[in-house]
Formats: structure tokens, sequence, C-alpha cells
């Protein structure tokens, strides 16, 4: 069996080794020519999987180490009889890590105020699970769920009254609540001019044209602030934009190690059942615990990851006359610096602040830190 993978799977050789033939390239360097004689084609987002790719080859299985699937043509998938999955959920903790990062760098009283949650599916519910075991108020946009399933769910006008908006949303263009520009220069101009808007769904959700001239519009006295990882036409992106929005990155919320893992994973248990064969046990190391010596919620975050630095090398990278954009993009992406989640750190319980404090502020801000996933001695 030939297998045909994107290089940026991690450990996908490993976990597929013994099902064939692995062949790896980079994933916008996937076309007819390389998946001419696989069997088995393994992506991610940046590939586009369609009749144009696939047409005259003897694929049978497709696999997307991703949650979202706007990039593969289903219906045609469908109609040639080839298996395909994904890995919902995969990188739900890391974009959660990416948003919190966002909100300590942008907003440093952000727990007080309410953060607007479009989409509560995997991600935005995982975000709005973390927010709640925070105490922090929340407001969720998602017609296809009920209030049996959020609590917190609203109408879209009323969300977008909240302090903060995350959208988390896939990207659609058909169906009764299609998500294409659902912020266009209409909505964008309800929002309040305090507003922090971060998208980390799919670029297209926001239309990116609109959202520069409501930047441009209401300088230089705006306080609108933007948090910007994925982005209209990627790979080539908006320039100008990116010279307006308060945080920038190249499309890596998601992009733990954890997550990836997470997405082959996934992907090679979905494989495994397709071939009606056992999965097989992993036998990888895990990465070892690392103590954090930190005394605050924002501590904690920022030094696991920082968003800040990922938007100045973004911009050190892009901002310069004469760059190929759309390479550079990419480049920034796949040599983004590996990033562990939360869970992989430990807060030794003598570090949680004691100065001048009461020792309920202590457990306080142990519970939020083991809320994220930190390991806190001693709670």
């Amino acid at each position: 069996m030939k297998i045909v993978a994107d290089e940026n799977m991690p450990l996908v050789k490993e976990l597929f080794a013994s099902f064939g033939e692995v062949q790896t390239f980079p994933g916008r360097e996937l076309g007819p020519e390389q998946v001419k004689n696989a069997d088995v084609l393994l992506v991610r987002s940046v590939t586009m999987v369609n009749a144009g790719l696939l047409e005259g080859s003897p694929v049978r299985f497709v696999g997307s180490a991703t949650i979202g699937t706007d990039h593969v043509d289903l219906i045609y998938l469908k109609q040639q009889g080839i298996q395909f999955a994904n890995a919902p959920g995969c990188n739900a903790n890391a974009v959660v890590q990416y948003v919190l990062s966002v909100l300590f760098r942008l907003r440093p009283d952000w727990q007080e105020q309410t953060v607007g949650i479009v989409g509560c599916g995997n991600v935005g519910g995982r975000l709005y699970q973390t927010l709640q075991k925070l105490g922090v108020n929340c407001r969720c946009y998602d017609p296809f769920l009920s209030h049996a399933d959020n609590a917190h769910l609203t109408s879209f006008e009323e969300v977008l009254q909240s302090d903060i908006l995350c959208l988390h949303t896939p990207l659609t263009t058909e169906g009764p609540f299609p998500t294409f520009h659902l912020f266009d220069e209409a909505v964008l101009s309800q929002l309040a001019s305090d507003t922090l808007l971060i998208n980390a769904a799919r670029g297209a959700v926001v239309d990116n044209q609109a959202l520069l001239n409501t930047l441009l519009s209401v300088l230089p006295q705006r306080s609108l602030q933007v948090a910007l990882d994925v982005w209209e036409g990627e790979p080539d992106i908006l320039l100008p934009l990116l010279e307006q929005v308060d945080i920038g990155t190249p499309h890596i919320a998601g992009y733990s190690y954890d997550g990836k893992v997470n997405g082959t994973t996934m992907v090679r248990d979905a494989f495994c059942g397709w071939l009606g064969e056992a999965i097989p046990s992993s036998t990888f190391n895990s990465l070892s615990m690392s103590d954090l010596n930190v005394s605050s919620l924002s501590e904690a975050v920022l030094t696991t990851f920082d968003v800040e630095k990922q938007d100045q090398r973004m911009r050190d990278t892009l901002l310069i006359d004469g760059l190929d954009i759309p390479r550079t993009f990419d480049l920034l992406r796949k040599n983004c610096p590996k990033r562990l989640e939360f869970h992989h750190y430990r807060v030794p319980v003598n570090n949680v602040p004691s100065n001048n404090i009461s020792k309920n502020v202590e457990a306080t801000v142990a519970r939020s830190m083991a809320a994220l996933g930190f390991r806190v001695d001693g709670t």
C-alpha cells in the first residue's frame, strides 16, 4: 500500500509505516503527480482535495488531520466511494491556549468582561467550558445548538454586544446559516468601539477588506482591537490589514505539538477502523513535565505561549518590500516554534503568590491554574 502524506503531520511515518510505504511532501506541493499511484492520502488544511487532485488516482482513503473540512470536496469523495476521516477537536486545547494568550496580552482585565463566543462546537465549546471554570461571564451564539446544550446561548445580535468576541465557526457558503463573510461591513459597524475581536476560525468568516476599511475609518482614536490568526486568501494575505491589527499570526492557533499529534493519531485510528484492523498500541515516549516558576495565571499562560512573540515574528518577516508573501506565510507557519499545552507544565505550590495576599487568593490562583490543565502541586 502506498501512503502519501503532508510532511507537516508529526509522527505520520511512525504511525502509518506498518500499513505500507509512506512518502511525504510539503502540503501545498501535493498534486496529481504525487498522488497518481497512492492508495491513501493524508493532508492538512493547505491541500485542496478535489477531482483536480484525485481524478485517475487509486486513492481510496483520504484523511485530514484537521478540524475543518472546507479544503475537501466531500461530495466528490462520496460520489467516488472514497472514505474520508478528519480529526474534530484535535487541537481544541491549543486554540484555547492561543485565545488566552491574546486576552492576557490585549486585555489584562478580561476576566471581568463579557466574552462572546461565535460557534460552540469542538473548539468554541472547549473555550466556553474553560471560561466557565474561571467564572467568566459568557454569551454564546450557535444556531445549531439549543439551551439544553449551552445555557448561555443568545441571539447573534446579543452576542455582538460582548466586550470580547471569539470566532470559532467552520467556513460554510450554503445552508440556513452560512458563515462566509458573517462579519461583513454591516456587522463590523455594529461593534462597540472598544470591542476586542479574535478570529481563530477561518479567514473568510470575516470580510478582510471590510475589516481593513473599518480599522482605517476610526483611526487614530480607535479603541477597537483585533487579533487575527486566520486570513482571507491565505497564504496570500492582505498586508495592509496585518499593519492595522493588534495581533497577527500565521494560522498557528491550533499548532501545538499535542494538537498536531492528536490529529495524526485520530486519522490513523479512523484508518484502522476502515481497514477493520485493531488500533496498534502507541509506543512513543511522552514528553517530560517542566516546572514553571510563576506567580499568576497570566504569567503561567504567557510563559507557555506568548502570542506577542509570534506577532512580532510575522511582522518582522512579512512587512518587508519584495517578499514572496504566500511562500513566506507558509514558512512562518511550518517553522513555528514548538509549543506544548498546559498539561506539560507543573507549578510548585510554593510559587503561588503569598506576599500581602490572603490564603484564599492563593487557593483561587491555584484552582484557576489547575482548571486550565496545569499541574499545581498541593491542589
